[in-house]
């Protein structure tokens, strides 16, 4: 199991959107957990806000300053997206802008509190829904913490330019931290420039691409009734396949045992 984490650049081509059609097609056991700083829009939008009273985020975050309670909270917290099987669960974002403040110094807590959901009974992924990346007091111990980054661009010229200024960001903070090597990917929204071609010009491997999807989009947004066929859905559905693989790879080159002496190749 995993934190596996999803960005954009300075534009917002459909991190939640991806996020949420990944969250309601893989086959992982997983969270869903939205901790964009600038707020959260499942809640409101796709769940249409029909939940009794408030929960998410926000709420974990001031329970968590106030009694340090996190492992025990964190469950009443959440929203099953599958009930009841609680396979596919929520962690709605913040919605209150004034919750900000208390999130942001839980970051690192947060992270490490992800990574034992692997080690839980039964174990489950954290899919994270991290926003854009240039605001205030981004999250970025949730990103240092994931085993797959994926930063989602659109395919077109001025994205990529602000998706290749993400890359370079996250590359410096993650050589500046000693995060492993491998975890960051590109997955690309739409039409426009080939894969070969963006990867060979950020010098980042894609790790597959979303097609336009209007119909599905907006009711990811905005609520209805999700089709599995429709393109987006098929798309988000296999993307499961290779970050499954990097996963495995990751695991695998981590715990390679390196002879005494002799430096790791990996």
């Amino acid at each position: 199991m995993a934190i596996i984490t999803l960005v954009s650049a300075k534009g917002s081509p459909g991190v939640t959107t991806a996020a949420l059609a990944a969250a309601l097609t893989w086959h992982r056991r997983l969270v869903l957990a939205e901790c964009d700083p600038a707020g959260g829009s499942i809640l409101a939008g796709f769940l249409g806000g029909a939940l009794d009273g408030p929960r998410g985020l926000g709420e974990l975050a001031v329970g968590e300053l106030r009694d340090g309670n996190l492992e025990t909270a964190f469950w009443s917290q959440l929203v099953d997206l599958d009930a009841p099987r609680r396979e596919r669960l929520l962690l709605p974002g913040v919605v209150d802008p004034t919750q900000s403040g208390s999130v942001t110094p839980l970051w690192q807590r947060f992270a490490d509190f992800f990574v034992s959901l692997e080690r839980g009974t039964p174990p489950y992924d954290v899919l994270v829904d991290c926003g854009r990346l240039h605001v205030a007091n981004p999250p970025w111990p949730l990103l240092r913490a994931a085993s797959v980054v994926l930063v989602v661009s659109r395919a077109e010229l001025p994205d990529l330019s602000g998706a290749q200024a993400t890359v370079k960001a996250i590359e410096r903070d993650f050589a500046e931290h000693r995060v492993p090597a491998g975890t960051l990917r590109l997955l690309l929204v739409g039409n426009g420039h080939g894969r070969a071609e963006i990867s060979r010009a950020l010098k980042l491997p894609v790790i597959g691409r979303l097609p336009d999807d209007p119909r599905t989009a907006r009711v990811l947004a905005l609520g209805g009734t999700v089709r599995a066929r429709r393109p987006l859905m098929r798309a988000a559905g296999a993307l499961e396949v290779p970050v499954g693989a990097l996963l495995d790879r990751r695991r695998a080159r981590l715990a390679w045992p390196v002879a005494q002496g002799v430096p790791d190749a990996l």
